[in-house]
């Protein structure tokens, strides 16, 4: 078994990450967007830095859980959570906007709404 509540806070840390990233992309409506100004590239680097966020939450929840929990929500591609935190933190040149735009609008709203029903599931 493991600590429902620690892994609950995790949870919410996800949510939080994601919710920012949803307002502070909101704007951009393309990949190139991210790339036309300082300000839009500000905007990319703060939100790779939540993706970073999100895909160490997966880690920890799959330690703590001996990786057994999060399979179980199947709906979303866990193990590309982790690989794109691995890849924004030791490869941040190689970082693609195109590729971040779709996992912003691709990816994330059901990522929102799977952990929201994880977190019910855990109340």
């Amino acid at each position: 078994m493991f600590d429902k509540e620690l892994v609950t806070e995790i949870l919410k840390n996800i949510q939080w990450s994601i919710d920012h990233i949803l307002q502070r992309s909101k704007e951009i409506k393309s990949f190139e967007q991210f790339l036309d100004s300082d300000t839009a590239l500000e905007k990319l680097d703060g939100i790779c830095m939540q993706l970073i966020n999100i895909g160490e939450a997966v880690k920890q929840i799959d330690k703590l859980t001996s990786n057994s929990f999060l399979i179980k929500f199947n709906e979303i591609d866990w193990k590309s959570a982790k690989g794109m935190r691995d890849i924004i933190s030791h490869h941040y040149f190689d970082i693609d906007a195109e590729i971040v735009f779709a996992v912003i609008h691709e990816k994330l709203p059901l990522m929102k709404d799977v952990i929201s029903k994880i977190i019910h599931e855990l109340a």
